[in-house]
């Protein structure tokens, strides 16, 4: 069955939805690779019904210049980078295009993408799209409760925020007419004075529909870190090893976390490009690497594989 572009695009904005896919409370969840931007892009690319003409007699698209995707998820995540610990969060689901920017969620943050096209200006094309823009996430990791009380005695830590910028590539119709690979990266600094670190996150990502109504997108990311990042997380300090009973440990940057996840959205009613509701799930892994697998509060406390699963329910209008 030939499936049109503009089905597979308009899939893709529920892939893009979920913000638990890239994280939502601390580090962990970023494990879940994200829809890297080739979600977000291939939106943008592959909508517009003027790309083939207009969409099939009778039926309106509701992705226009303007569009948004709402709705709730709830994942089941590490309660920090690296713990063996889970805990159920409730998350709000949020994305779209508006007067020309494209956003999407990213981790507790959000990825902008100030290069996403004009639907009604769009040519059918197989050439590869861009995405850049500002990028911001809250990072909370061991600031709120982790469920280990060897790893709460060790002391809370402060609520980062990182501001930086994000930039992707994506390569469509590579072994089908309808599917996406798209390359990216993210690098973001902390302002807050917490970790008062660097992250680099290169991600991967290939988008394919199985169906008019359902679209599967395997993902996988690296998180890369600085000495100032794993020093304030994954280090342990002569005074929090006095207070917990964990050995002193000195952390140095390096890779930190490599991750891969598979997500599956379906329409509700079988067409994904008149809007309306969309469910989806995720299933990711991730392996905590260098000094994230070394630090006593995974060697010790918790484990260096590290699991996320979630579903949710949005609407597309």
């Amino acid at each position: 069955m030939k499936i049109p572009r503009q089905w597979t695009a308009a899939m893709a904005v529920m892939l893009a939805s979920p913000a638990w896919a890239s994280g939502a409370e601390d580090a962990a969840r970023d494990d879940a690779a994200t829809t890297a931007f080739d979600l977000a892009q291939a939106v943008q690319e592959a909508t517009p019904a003027k790309r083939q003409g207009g969409p099939p007699e009778g039926m309106d698209s509701v992705f226009d210049d303007n569009w948004i995707n709402v709705g709730v998820g709830v994942g089941l995540i590490p309660s920090y980078a690296g713990s063996d610990d889970y805990v159920a969060f409730p998350l709000p689901l949020f994305t779209g295009r508006l007067g020309g920017v494209g956003f999407r969620p990213s981790g507790a943050g959000v990825n902008f993408d100030v290069l996403s096209p004009q639907p009604s200006v769009l040519q059918q094309s197989k050439a590869p799209q861009f995405s850049l823009g500002p990028t911001f996430r809250f990072r909370v990791e061991r600031a709120v409760d982790s469920r280990d009380p060897v790893v709460e005695a060790s002391g809370r830590l402060d609520t980062a925020l990182e501001l930086g910028v994000a930039a992707g590539v994506t390569f469509p119709a590579l072994l089908n007419p309808n599917d996406s690979l798209t390359v990216g990266t993210a690098i973001r600094w902390d302002v807050l004075g917490a970790h008062k670190g660097q992250v680099i996150e290169p991600t991967v990502a290939y988008l394919t529909p199985l169906s008019l109504g359902m679209l599967v997108q395997w993902s996988t990311a690296l998180e890369i870190v600085d000495d100032n990042f794993a020093r304030y997380y994954q280090t342990v300090t002569p005074a929090q090893s006095a207070a917990s009973g964990l050995p002193v440990f000195n952390a140095r940057g390096g890779a930190n976390r490599l991750g891969t996840a598979l997500t599956l959205a379906i329409d509700l009613d079988g067409n994904a490009l008149n809007g309306g509701f969309n469910i989806f799930a995720l299933g990711g892994y991730a392996r905590m690497l260098g000094d994230g697998a070394d630090t006593p509060f995974t060697r010790l406390r918790g484990r260096p594989d590290q699991f996320q699963l979630g579903v949710g329910l949005g609407y597309t209008f």
